[in-house]
């Protein structure tokens, strides 16, 4: 018997947030299960450590597509087939196409290191520190058309210190993403956002 939420994570590489989603569902935190979690690498570590929690996976390398929506559609097909509820981005490298972000719309959630609309793109945390900024921190949103765009969900602040590289204020970052992540999924799952127009309410 399945849980009332099915959960399908997209990877591309260790799939941390991944994990810290599964554990909370594991744990009985979030109403759902994780039912498949795909991958466009074949060889991401996050694979072999979803599937040795007992997960479905499947791998589907992009590069065998013509375009980005012919992979999607791929993509989609095996979440379909699952019947998958809510889409979890989880270090996942590539965009969507605008085909895939209306089958799913408000149902896709991504995790992005910094503060939106603040340095979005993959170097979110380098450009944080190299800007100068006091505080940065983690970003649960909606994925619609557009790269870090979508509505905000959950923002958590972290401070960058005077000394911090990329790194530092990735680590502290990330434990962070591993506390609102799966929060934003126990929230979906438990039906208590409601989108209006670019504001994500939190339900009663």
């Amino acid at each position: 018997m399945f849980a009332s939420k099915r959960i399908g994570v997209l990877i591309s590489g260790r799939g941390s947030n991944m994990m810290s989603i599964l554990d909370a569902c594991e744990r009985g935190d979030i109403d759902g299960e994780i039912v498949v979690v795909v991958s466009n690498k074949p060889s991401a570590a996050g694979l072999e450590k979803a599937a040795q929690r007992g997960c479905e996976t499947f791998a589907v390398s992009h590069r065998k597509f013509p375009d980005r929506e012919s992979f999607d559609r791929a993509v989609v097909a095996e979440l379909e087939k699952r019947e998958v509820d809510l889409v979890c981005l989880a270090g996942f490298m590539r965009l969507l196409s605008p085909w895939f972000t209306e089958r799913y719309r408000n149902r896709i959630m991504n995790i992005h290191p910094a503060l939106l609309p603040s340095f979005p793109g993959v170097h979110g945390q380098r450009d944080a520190v190299d800007y100068g900024v006091k505080v940065s921190g983690a970003t649960v949103h909606f994925v619609d058309e557009k790269l870090d765009h979508g509505p905000i969900i959950i923002q958590r602040a972290v401070e960058v210190r005077d000394d911090d590289t990329e790194d530092s204020l990735s680590a502290r970052i990330l434990k962070v993403e591993h506390e609102i992540y799966p929060e934003a999924v126990r929230l979906f799952c438990a039906d208590r956002l409601e989108v209006r127009g670019r504001k994500v309410i939190v339900t009663k």
